[in-house]
């Protein structure tokens, strides 16, 4: 008998346990069983609701949301078959507990579990962060550890969020519910492939294509196919630059020369300013010695500055040939870092790849005309710029410094540092002394601004004269004694009144003193005085009040007679 007949059996003719037994026994060769996924046919769709029959004695309904896709569409029909998932049955009451999404989910298990053990690839999107990875939609949620994301570590893994990519299961447990994911073992056996493809082609000389995987300081990793290499910021560009960024981004396809490959450590050593020709193979030619270059300062040492004249191509301009003003101390004073500035080729070095340029050269040499706009004796004015212990630096004009000597300061004032007479910023007259265009020196005279004193020193001075000084400066063997201005004379310990062990203290500078002239040498600007012959001198002739009035009038008389004789000879 079949199944069929079997159920027409009238149930009064059945006892209880014998329809019970038949019933289960309907349900055991029936395809609808609770937990489960059983086929149905859509018979309505109705407000949130769709009705499902599954073949059982009563339908089932499903929330419609179960059948909305992202975009918000209805992804059913009235007459679609469906697969749904049959949770419960309510035998009593005729219902069935149905689900769309749960019917997903067993056969995104179940095809999950045939991937793994078939070692496939499955696809998915990453939903969300989680501690320790990423959370991926599968069809089920799974998990990928953060360091199964690449080849390299992820530092922000936010950005991956609505990815879909293709991962492999290294991990599953059904009954945990428990998936693992990388998606770094199919990157490594992509790059084992292309590894082997790269290394037939890969040899010093050749130029290949690669992409910018990593930046550093010191240059770019190229990513050849599988292989890394190296591109070195001195292998850049014939150029200058300061960071490798500003040459190349991560993600840029370029193409490199390999410079160095060892197979052992598989280290690829990578060139790309050598797949262009070298600048400076004709640089003698582009750029030779008196041509006028334009060029963009590219870097300020103290030395001076480096102008780029063309990718590859820099020049020097040191800092004593950027300007004829000597005082200029740093290259900033005149120039500034991307200024654009002309200069003259003043020599070109190929084999060191070297050009010494100058930007003075294309302005007047003010030493060329300094002779004739500053004639010797002339008198100059100017402010006293720097102060030295061998004298003091007067600005005459831009580029133009004059230097007083401290001899030339004055005839005899005994100066021990010129900070003793002027200050930056003071203003001097002085006489020009000298000028040396050929080493650029320019020699000024105060003293010589007034006559020198010793010139008539003898007609003013005569031997036995008793005159009252000051003492100036102290020395082992006596004191000198200053009698006028620019005028000193030398008293000798001998004829020091006090000549003592302690002398020295009873003679301190600025001290007034009577002396008596002994000695006059004007050629070698030397009077010799005596303290001692002053005093015998007053003492024998009364006081120094009387003595020296008397000398008055004796110096008086001998004026007129020297002037009566000048006349004389004069009208003769």
């Amino acid at each position: 008998m079949s199944d069929n007949t079997n159920l027409d059996i009238s149930i009064e003719d059945l006892a209880r346990e014998d329809f019970q037994a038949l019933f289960d026994q309907y349900l055991d060769k029936s395809s609808v069983r609770e937990q489960s996924v059983v086929t149905g046919k859509v018979t309505g769709i109705e407000g949130d609701w769709v009705t499902v029959d599954v073949g059982y004695k009563a339908e089932g309904v499903i929330p419609k949301s179960e059948f909305i896709d992202p975009d918000g569409n209805l992804t059913i029909a009235v007459g679609d078959e469906i697969d749904v998932f049959l949770d419960s049955m309510d035998e009593a009451e005729g219902q069935l507990q149905l689900s769309k999404r749960k019917a997903d989910q067993m056969k995104a298990w179940e095809e999950i579990s045939q991937a793994f053990e078939a070692g496939e690839t499955v696809k998915g999107v990453i939903t969300a962060r989680v501690k320790g990875g990423l959370s991926v939609d599968i069809g089920v949620k799974a998990f990928l550890p953060g360091s199964q994301v690449d080849l390299r570590p992820v530092k922000n893994l936010e950005k991956l969020l609505g990815e879909e990519m293709e991962f492999r299961i290294i991990k599953f447990n059904k009954r945990r519910g428990n998936i693992v994911l990388s998606r770094r073992v199919l990157l490594e056996e992509e790059r084992q492939e292309k590894r082997k493809e790269t290394l037939k082609e890969l040899h010093v000389g050749a130029i290949m294509q690669g992409v910018v995987k990593n930046i550093t300081d010191y240059g770019a990793f190229i990513d050849l196919g599988g292989i890394d290499g190296l591109l070195h910021i001195t292998d850049m560009t014939w150029g200058r630059i300061n960071h490798p960024s500003e040459m190349v981004e991560v993600g840029q396809t370029m193409e490199v020369k390999i410079l160095k490959f060892d197979p052992e450590t598989q280290r690829v050593s990578l060139g790309y300013k050598q797949i262009r020709p070298d600048p400076w193979d004709e640089v003698d030619i582009k750029y030779p010695v008196g041509a006028i270059v334009r060029g963009r300062v590219v870097s300020m040492p103290d030395y001076g500055v480096f102008v780029e004249l063309e990718d590859g191509i820099e020049g020097l301009v040191h800092i004593s040939e950027m300007t004829w003003n000597k005082r200029v101390k740093h290259p900033s004073k005149l120039v500034k870092m991307g200024d654009i500035v002309e200069a003259k080729v003043l020599g070109v070095d190929v084999e060191n790849k070297r050009i010494s340029l100058g930007m003075k050269q294309l302005e007047p040499n003010p030493w060329d005309i300094v002779e004739q706009k500053y004639p010797i004796g002339s008198i100059v004015r100017g402010k006293v710029r720097n102060i030295t212990d061998f004298g003091v630096f007067v600005g005459i004009e831009e580029g133009i410094d004059g230097l007083i000597h401290i001899s030339d300061l004055s005839w005899s004032q005994r100066i021990r540092h010129p900070s003793e007479m002027f200050q930056k910023g003071d203003e001097v007259e002085a006489r020009v002394k000298n000028i040396d265009r050929e080493n650029e020196r320019f020699s000024l005279s105060l003293k010589s601004m007034t006559d020198d004193p010793w010139l008539s020193v003898q007609s003013r001075y005569f031997l036995g004269q008793v005159v009252k000084g000051k003492v100036v400066s102290r020395t082992d063997f006596g004191v000198f004694v200053e009698i006028e201005e620019g005028v000193e004379g030398l008293v000798h310990m001998s004829e020091l009144v006090d000549a003592d062990e302690d002398w020295m203290e009873k003679y301190p500078d600025g001290r007034e003193m009577m002396v008596e002239i002994r000695r006059i040498d004007p050629h070698d600007r030397k009077i010799s005085l005596s303290e001692k012959g002053a005093t015998d001198r007053t003492e024998d002739e009364g006081s120094i009040e009387d003595y020296m009035a008397r000398q008055g009038e004796s110096s008086a008389r001998l004026g007129d007679v020297l002037g009566d004789l000048s006349k004389k000879l004069g009208g003769e």
